[in-house]
């Protein structure tokens, strides 16, 4: 079904442009967007990515399969403020040559839980539950954003049973490198307010007015996400608030993960700085980084082809060569 009317509404639209007068960055991703020499459109209808759920753990979980059984397998993790339905650029270019699963993860998305499952412990055992339930072995977990720190606890737990990480533009080192947007969220007891009191609409446009330099997100996923976060904002604040305990609860054993890991980053990522990508390359000498030139945070849609060649390149043996 198509979203014909923007989702977030006219005062949420104001209330967002207002926020990003007090944000310095935006002036930088808006320039870098007028001058975009490939601007993308999200895919249209029909989508390959059809949403599904299951119980794990007590808890409701929505999640997607999809490509090629008996293809290397590849695992998904949801990015914040957006949920699985943010991988259908990409879905479409691996879905022959790959089996593609994708999960939001517990308290966002379209899974259920609030503060309570919002951290790496529980966020990990589920995504443990959910590798049981689909009998995956041998596969490849990619985490952006909040899916990073995530995919790099799950990386530590005795029953792992990827085959490497690709993970990027997420929480995963102190210091943090952030845009000032991050920092208020984490630091600031007001803004962290604003927020709560905007809901979701102001907080997925602002994301869209930061995270993007070439791609323009449809109004069919941007509903979505809207209905993600619906009622939830608070959570999501106080996720924030725990910022530093989430990134302590992995950057002490970096040095642990055995696993291959493709790092990856938006060099005009204006929410977590790319400075971090490499700061992380230092600490994970079994690693490789990419940096995507030109690209916003939300790389795998604002570079999507080129994120598809990462993964391709990886999946295909590069894993092997770091």
């Amino acid at each position: 079904m198509t979203t014909k009317r923007n989702p977030i509404g006219i005062f949420d639209r104001l209330v967002a442009r207002v926020l990003m007068l007090v944000t310095p960055e935006h002036k930088y991703v808006k320039a870098a967007r007028k001058i975009s020499t490939r601007p993308l459109s999200a895919p249209q209808p029909p989508y390959l990515i059809k949403p599904e759920h299951t119980q794990l753990e007590n808890l409701r979980i929505r999640f997607a399969k999809g490509g090629t059984a008996g293809k290397p397998v590849i695992l998904l993790l949801n990015p914040l403020p957006q949920s699985i339905v943010c991988y259908e650029p990409i879905w479409r270019l691996l879905a022959d040559d790959y089996h593609l699963l994708a999960m939001d993860l517990p308290g966002f998305g379209g899974s259920e839980g609030g503060g309570e499952v919002m951290n790496t412990a529980t966020q990990s055992s589920v995504v443990a539950a959910f590798v049981q339930e689909m009998g995956l072995r041998d596969f490849h977990l990619v985490g952006p954003d909040i899916g990073m720190p995530v995919a790099l606890s799950y990386a530590l737990r005795d029953d792992c049973k990827a085959k490497s990480l690709l993970v990027g533009d997420g929480p995963c080192i102190s210091p943090s490198y952030n845009g000032s947007i991050i920092d208020h969220a984490v630091e600031s007891p007001l803004w962290r307010l604003i927020f709560r009191i905007g809901g979701p609409g102001p907080f997925v446009a602002g994301a869209n007015h930061l995270g993007y330099v070439n791609y323009t997100p449809s109004n069919d996923e941007t509903a979505d996400y809207v209905a993600s976060y619906k009622g939830r904002i608070a959570s999501v604040m106080e996720w924030f608030k725990a910022y530093p305990a989430l990134i302590d609860s992995v950057q002490p054993h970096l040095s642990a993960i055995k696993l291959p890991v493709q790092i990856f980053w938006g060099d005009l990522d204006q929410l977590l700085l790319v400075k971090t990508s490499h700061e992380l390359h230092r600490l994970m000498p079994d690693s490789k980084l990419t940096i995507f030139e030109n690209c916003g945070h939300f790389s795998y849609q604002d570079k999507a082809e080129e994120f598809a060649e990462m993964i391709m390149a990886w999946v295909g043996g590069g894993y092997r060569e770091v």
